[in-house]
């Protein structure tokens, strides 16, 4: 009767491992890469960042040479007035200067004495002398949508670090149910194979019939506590179902014959290890996303503000065209600048309160200092998150060692007490109470390691280097 019930203990976990042989392993590496490719947040992440490629493209469209043409005729009452044409090309430069160069066609009875008639041609450029020559719209919107490009990956990064970290959880949580599970099941095949011992026994005389109710009792409490395990660890596996995604997002569910890594679960707790803190704190300051990301926005801020100052200055436009007799004006004899065939100008005007101007540049200052105590308080805060979850995986690394003890503990006065029910010496219930108390400080341990894993993966999200 001892023998074959040390039998059963000995046999069931290598069945046990041996079926586990047959299954596929998936690990955590493999659900982050699979996260990383296929999932679609980070598919959109990427759709983002070409979305500022494109933007940079439209702004530089501002640069773009520009032709126009425009012709226009008047006949009234048998009088011819004008007939104008008028093609021209404008190539707008970095330096916000304008180079401009056209062709004219005008002839009719009534022009305008300013005008010259017959065909000419000019070559010029346009100089902002003030307002506009340090900076201008079309500048800072190309200068901006750069930043929000290198702002997008920055953004990307961030976005993957939080989808990892829910990732992480799912992963864990599915570990720890499935291992949870399997800890109860073979807890169930335990009890049925005592509760058949024990019915031997008793017919044999050696067992009273009371123990065989009490071993029945231990069998229906650990088939009811399956059941709950079972039912945790299939909800489990539809959490983290929603991380699994395939080629063209199609969707992936966990399939009953995949298993997760079981490494963690025989590591023992004191090779666990922990990183160092001020490294980590080190590497946030640098490299957290959500921090780099102030750091894009106040670049983009700092445009804005050089922007905003062209408002306080005069506008002052200086125009110059040499002109040309004809449509060739390369072959034109106009001689130096302002001797002849020349025609400039001068714009000049300034608001005299400078009112909307000082108002635009006061608030994009504003706006810089309200980003930089952001920045500071973002800064703060990433650096709390980092200690706390450090606290906290020192606090479960010493919890898995305590538990770790207690386990081995509770196991050796199990064995201890079925030694002597084996002898006569102790009651099925004293068996039971123990294996119960076993069973329980297993199943802490699993959820304290699982948790660890879960919080190793919150140190590194606080930090920012989850992706």
């Amino acid at each position: 009767m001892k023998q074959v019930f040390l039998l059963v203990l000995i046999i069931l976990p290598i069945k046990a491992l041996q079926a586990q042989d047959s299954t596929k392993v998936f690990t955590q590496n493999e659900l982050m890469a699979v996260v990383l490719k296929y999932h679609p947040v980070a598919l959109q992440a990427d759709i983002n960042i070409e979305k500022s490629i494109a933007d940079i493209l439209i702004a530089r469209g501002d640069f773009d040479p520009m032709a126009t043409a425009g012709t226009a005729q008047k006949t009234f009452d048998g009088t011819q007035y004008y007939n104008h044409a008028q093609p021209e090309i404008r190539i707008p430069t970095w330096y916000g200067i304008e180079l401009v160069a056209g062709a004219e066609y005008l002839e009719g009875n009534r022009t305008n004495r300013e005008e010259t008639l017959g065909q000419t041609s000019y070559a010029g450029m346009v100089i902002p002398l003030g307002k506009n020559l340090l900076m201008d719209k079309r500048r800072a919107a190309l200068q901006t949508a750069k930043i929000f490009r290198s702002l997008s990956e920055v953004e990307k990064r961030s976005t993957l670090n939080n989808l990892l970290l829910e990732a992480n959880k799912a992963y864990w949580d599915w570990a720890l149910q499935y291992q949870q599970y399997q800890v109860i099941r073979n807890a169930v095949t335990v009890a049925q194979n005592r509760l058949a011992l024990i019915k031997i026994s008793f017919r044999q005389g050696d067992r009273p019939a009371l123990d065989t109710t009490e071993a029945l009792t231990q069998l229906q409490s650990f088939q009811y506590r399956e059941q709950e395990a079972l039912l945790q660890l299939q909800n489990a596996s539809l959490e983290l179902s929603v991380f699994l995604w395939q080629q063209n997002t199609a969707s992936y569910t966990l399939q009953p014959d995949v298993i997760p890594e079981k490494n963690w679960i025989t590591e023992p707790t004191n090779a666990l290890s922990i990183p160092v803190l001020d490294e980590l704190l080190q590497q946030a300051v640098i490299a957290h996303p959500d921090l780099q990301q102030y750091a894009f926005k106040l670049d983009a801020l700092s445009i804005d503000r050089k922007l905003k100052f062209q408002e306080l200055l005069p506008k002052l436009d200086f125009k110059y065209n040499q002109l040309g007799k004809g449509y060739n004006l390369l072959n034109a004899k106009s001689g130096p600048l302002f001797n002849n065939n020349f025609q400039y100008g001068i714009a000049f005007s300034l608001p005299l309160r400078l009112s909307k101007g000082r108002g635009e540049f006061r608030k994009a200052k504003l706006k810089i200092t309200e980003t930089q105590l952001e920045q500071q308080m973002k800064k703060r805060l990433v650096e709390n998150k980092v200690k706390t979850y450090y606290n906290e995986l020192l606090a479960i690394s010493s919890q898995a060692a305590i538990l770790e003890k207690a386990y081995q503990n509770f196991a050796v006065l199990q064995k201890g007490e079925e030694l002597k029910f084996r002898n006569g010496e102790s009651s099925l219930f004293l068996v039971n109470s123990r294996e119960n108390k076993t069973l329980d400080a297993l199943e802490k341990l699993l959820k304290t390691k699982a948790s660890y894993f879960k919080s190793r993966a919150g140190l590194f999200w606080a930090a920012g280097l989850l992706n």
